[in-house]
């Protein structure tokens, strides 16, 4: 059996629907039913989803009378409603290749130890008109072994960036809590390294996902104000006090995360900065405070270098 249930979770997003929807529905496996749930949004979305009422795919649309507030509760609300064996979120601003549900399906079915699998994603910017690909694997196929896929995928940072890319199974999901539901932007990256607990990955290597990247997503006000920052600290927090990392990965994650924080150009809400920067120092040991003192030390020496280089060759 690999009856596929896909929950289509929506907020704001009717400029994008029609596309996610068609691109589901147009998939060359054809063995799934479609879950749309719309969080109160305020723009038209409604009147795009009504069309696809009657589709014989479609088996539930839900609209919410009070917003979530969490597309993670969304997404626990769509998988209790699921009948699959697979969960697929398709979230509502993305889109994905036809051969992306068959390609999936192929590479997780090879190995019955295997309950989740993720294929790699193109981010498109439609405003800048900017796609750039997302590799976190130099094979067509790859099997990590549940144990090791936090250390390989998880840490420093996350290689699962879209949910869109991601098929798991619905009885591994039932092994999971609900405390990723608490989270409002790292609850994936929680979810995903859950999961992994409790199964094998599957890898494709194939670019079969497209990751929208606009202006109007939800997540933007969160990380105006800092909260992904927070959240992928807890995260990590977790992994430690539950020895899927040890102390000395948690700090080395740490150290390379803090740096992306201090060099990002992204404009934060007012007194922001100052209380992240707070925030990470509170959890940072000596020794990686001295490591971070040493890279940034390092960095405005070669900053300077560079810029006598470049002020020579042009300004000469």
């Amino acid at each position: 059996m690999s009856f596929v249930s896909v929950i289509i979770p929506n907020y704001n997003h009717a400029s994008y629907l029609k596309q996610r929807i068609n691109s589901v529905l147009q998939q060359t496996f054809q063995d799934f039913e479609v879950i749309i749930l719309d969080d109160l949004s305020p723009d038209n979305s409604k009147e795009i989803i009504e069309q696809y009422r009657n589709h014989p795919k479609v088996s539930h649309i839900i609209y919410n009378e009070e917003n979530s507030g969490s597309t993670f509760k969304q997404w626990k609300k769509g998988i209790e409603l699921a009948k699959g064996e697979w969960i697929w979120i398709a979230e509502s601003d993305d889109w994905c290749e036809n051969s992306f549900l068959a390609n999936l399906i192929d590479v997780a079915g090879k190995n019955s130890k295997v309950g989740l699998a993720y294929c790699m994603s193109v981010f498109y910017n439609k405003n800048e008109n900017i796609q750039s690909a997302q590799n976190s694997t130099s094979f067509i196929e790859e099997l990590i072994e549940s144990k090791e896929f936090i250390q390989k995928k998880m840490i420093p940072f996350t290689t699962i960036i879209n949910a869109s890319a991601v098929i798991f199974k619905k009885e591994i999901y039932l092994k999971v809590s609900d405390e990723y539901t608490k989270y409002r932007l790292a609850g994936d990256w929680f979810f995903w390294a859950e999961v992994s607990q409790h199964c094998d990955v599957a890898v494709c290597g194939k670019y079969l996902n497209y990751f929208q990247q606009h202006d109007i997503k939800v997540s933007m006000k969160s990380k105006r104000q800092g909260l992904n920052y927070t959240e992928e600290i807890q995260v990590l927090k977790h992994f430690k006090e539950k020895r899927y990392i040890t102390d000395g990965q948690y700090q080395n994650a740490l150290i390379k995360h803090y740096l992306r924080f201090k060099y990002s150009k992204f404009p934060f809400d007012e007194g922001v900065i100052a209380k992240t920067e707070k925030l990470f120092h509170q959890n940072l040991s000596p020794s990686s405070k001295k490591i971070i003192r040493k890279t940034d030390l390092k960095n405005k020496i070669e900053y300077k270098y560079l810029g006598r280089i470049f002020n020579y060759f042009f300004n000469s």
